[in-house]
């Protein structure tokens, strides 16, 4: 029996091991200064340089031009469902949004409280079991603030494999369950988000990275703590920063670089996913995607068991071998599993291993 259990929570979500073991070791001592990293003043050189590497290590890893600002936020990405909106929705133009799961949806509830607001695609008929086709995302120059997608539904585990290059209207995405899951082309977006805690580091940050020139002309004043320029302004130090969950983060992404950066970390959630959806698909309808297979995501993974019941008994035997955090989203229920960055391989073979195992019990 392995020593900790193979963690599949969507999220809070799991952390790689050794990130772990850092942070317990630097927990009470940090730098030899005989203090605790929460205990030190975020205006002391000490902090300034992990905020500051931590925001290259962000540029390095993504490849960022120098135009793009990465920004420390609270409130997770539910803040910035309000936050765009006040930022980039100005009077006489309509934000254009792509309604492709749960939290694009929450998304756009934010946004209607702000102001207008156009739906150009909704998955809603299909149960948010597919993403749009490239085709499928239309724009409008002359009215459109901006267009927002969800790179990957958590809930019903969709994601968008390829995204659209989009002239004059800015390109804003909530990525907070796949951020540095891939490469991919920095320079298609005007604002990508995320919260942390699921495949960066612990809740308590949200990351915003952001090309400032696409920023318009307020016309009204914001609070300050809404605006995006203060945080450019201030280099997110406008107030007391999330200390630590920036310093995990700073972990987490040293982590990344050292395993041999986002190409890598895409091969290795490929060959996890494979082993999980081949589990799926050649159990003879015992087990069913969720998802479209040209939209399925390689972060959240999410099936079912012809048996309402049998499904109670797989997630029960499931954590009897040490693999937890397989319920559905409470809006979905059926079975999850998450498979971020910093889940190993050996978790996802076990998994398939006993989804085999339970299924020649069953049938």
């Amino acid at each position: 029996m392995h020593a900790r259990p193979y963690n599949f929570y969507a999220g809070p979500a799991v952390l790689p091991q050794e990130v772990l073991e850092q942070a317990q070791s630097e927990m009470n001592n940090y730098g030899a200064t005989g203090l605790s990293l929460m205990e030190i003043s975020h205006r002391s050189p000490i902090y300034d340089a992990i905020h500051n590497e931590t925001q290259l290590l962000f540029k390095e890893l993504l490849q960022l031009p120098d135009e793009y600002h990465v920004l420390f936020l609270p409130g997770g990405a539910s803040l910035q469902f309000s936050m765009i909106p006040m930022n980039f929705l100005t009077p006489g133009k309509v934000a254009n949004y792509i309604l492709s799961g749960l939290w694009a949806e929450k998304a756009i509830e934010e946004a209607c409280k702000v102001g207008d607001v156009y739906v150009s695609f909704s998955g809603k008929a299909n149960n948010f079991t597919k993403m749009p086709s490239l085709q499928d995302i239309q724009v409008h120059t002359q009215m459109d603030a901006y267009l927002h997608i969800t790179s990957n539904e958590t809930v019903n585990g969709t994601q968008l494999h390829h995204f659209p290059v989009i002239q004059d209207v800015p390109l804003i995405a909530d990525m907070s369950s796949d951020i540095l899951s891939r490469p991919f082309d920095i320079s298609k977006f005007a604002v990508i988000y995320a919260g942390a805690q699921k495949n960066l580091g612990p809740a308590g940050v949200t990351i915003v990275i952001l090309r400032e020139e696409a920023l318009p002309q307020h016309t009204t004043s914001l609070p300050a703590m809404l605006d995006y320029r203060t945080y450019i302004k201030h280099n997110s130090l406008y107030n007391t920063p999330p200390v630590y969950p920036i310093y995990m983060v700073n972990l987490v992404l040293k982590w990344i670089k050292h395993s041999g950066g986002l190409n890598i970390m895409e091969k290795r959630n490929e060959e996890k996913a494979r082993l999980i959806y081949d589990a799926i698909d050649q159990s003879g309808g015992f087990y069913k995607g969720l998802a479209h297979p040209a939209s399925r995501s390689l972060m959240n993974i999410t099936f079912k068991i012809w048996n309402d019941e049998l499904e109670k008994r797989f997630i029960q035997e499931a954590s009897t071998q040490q693999l937890v955090g397989l319920e559905g989203h409470r809006s979905v229920g059926h079975i999850r599993a998450s498979v971020y960055n910093a889940l190993p391989y050996k978790a996802c073979q076990a998994l398939a291993e006993f989804m085999k195992e339970f299924q020649k019990r069953y049938s």
